[in-house]
């Protein structure tokens, strides 16, 4: 008995001296620097428990990817980034955005056409009376257009937020809900592509349906929002025969109540799973997803349906493959890391302006080294017209390349140094 616990002893004094071996080599300078490669973390203890995730993930199935599977519009320029200049009062501060856009070296910009300030006060009503004097609601968008061309840039139009007037509720259904009548959004979204044929060419139809608030205060619904996306799709193509229809980015998101409980969201995996289920393949040509690191860095290998980390767009791959899709390549529409200062709410994550501008390099560099099947990836976002978030202590204020006065941050100056020596061109 005594040999037995002598020698139980003596294994676990060799283990503990093994592990500590282990962690005084993972700590060394060298060591550090891999761990930070596979796990996107900084910290020693982080950087460990992520290499025992990665080590856990291996028990799971490979996911399938087929890289050489795709097609179309994935071999193009990745540099897009969210602007909003709908929301730029004056023209020459539009043209300034859209300058310091290119001037930092990216090819796309993701731009919004709010349905709610084209058609503003009625069906096919395209004045707007807001103002005095009245004016078309297409002037400003109009300007838009010239401006992305004047600069050699693409347009990805968004095309969502509903005016109160197609809803019977009106914005009490929640100011972002789909219309009563999904052949008012139709009609809105073939009007646009038939103005802008020829000039812009590819629509996204709605922003994250997954998630509370932006399907508005209604439960979750894959297969209505499928009913969207055909109505408009139909609309566009006819419109249009070379325009490209963008699927509504899914958010990142492992909540599972959102289809039965309004105000909650839905895992974006089963979201897209029961898309595939009612049809949507034949009414989109990109599939769009958020590209978010959150707490972890870009280079986080870790694989696990419950983490949301930088590497999430893999899982969403792999559904388009098994459902036959893989021809189709991935979009991200918002791609950044927050750096909330310390007395604002990490919400999503937080990390210092210095962090912020080493991490988007390294997300574009994996892209292009690694996800051939992912083509645009829009930095989320250049600027604001105001300082309304930070007055009100909003972290999404802190994803921004450029302050509201025009201010570039570090991440600006990162990523225009990074696309000029390593970027590639359209």
């Amino acid at each position: 008995m005594k040999q037995a616990v002598r020698e139980t002893l003596i294994l676990w004094a060799g283990l503990l001296l093994c592990g500590g071996l282990a962690l005084l080599l993972l700590s060394l300078s060298p060591s550090r620097g891999w761990l930070h490669s596979q796990t996107g973390e900084s910290a020693l203890l982080p950087q460990i428990k992520g290499l025992t995730d990665i080590a856990g993930g291996l028990l799971r199935p490979r996911l399938q990817l087929a890289p050489q599977v795709v097609t179309a519009h994935s071999s193009v320029s990745p540099y897009g980034v969210n602007v909003f200049l709908e929301q730029e009062v004056e023209r020459d501060k539009r043209e300034k955005v859209v300058r310091m856009a290119a001037e930092a070296g990216f090819k796309w910009l993701r731009q919004e056409f709010p349905w709610e300030d084209i058609e503003v006060h009625g069906k096919s009503d395209f004045e707007d009376r807001r103002h005095e004097p009245a004016r078309s609601a297409w002037d400003k968008y109009d300007h838009i257009v010239a401006l992305a061309e004047q600069h050699d840039m693409r347009l990805i139009v968004r095309l969502s937020n509903p005016p109160a007037w197609s809803r019977a509720e009106g914005n009490e259904a929640g100011s972002y809900s789909p219309p009563d009548d999904f052949g008012d959004f139709a009609d809105f979204a073939g009007s646009v592509a038939a103005r802008y044929r020829g000039r812009i060419q590819y629509y996204q139809l709605w922003n994250e349906p997954n998630i509370f608030p932006e399907w508005g205060n209604y439960a979750i619904d894959p297969e209505a929002y499928v009913e969207l996306l055909r109505a408009g799709a139909e609309a566009i193509r006819a419109s249009d025969p070379d325009a490209v229809i963008v699927a509504g980015a899914l958010a990142a998101t492992i909540d599972l109540d959102g289809t039965t409980s309004p105000g909650r969201s839905f895992s974006d995996l089963l979201f897209l799973q029961r898309m595939y289920d009612a049809g949507a393949a034949s009414y989109f040509d990109v599939m769009a997803t958020q590209g978010y690191g959150l707490w972890s860095g870009p280079t986080d290998r870790r694989m696990h349906p419950r983490v949301i980390n930088f590497g999430r767009p893999q899982f969403i791959r792999d559904l388009m493959v098994a459902n036959g899709d893989g021809q189709k390549p991935i979009w991200i529409s918002e791609m950044n890391w927050n750096a909330a200062p310390s007395d604002v709410e990490p919400r999503y994550g937080r990390v210092s302006l210095e962090e912020q501008a080493a991490n988007l390099p390294l997300a574009y560099e994996r892209i292009r080294a690694d996800w051939p099947w992912l083509g645009v990836a829009n930095v989320w976002y250049l600027k604001r017209a105001t300082d309304l978030w930070e007055q009100n202590s909003q972290p999404e204020a802190y994803f921004r390349l450029l302050a509201p006065d025009f201010s570039p941050q570090p991440v600006y100056d990162s990523l225009q140094s990074y696309i000029a020596s390593e970027g590639i061109q359209e």
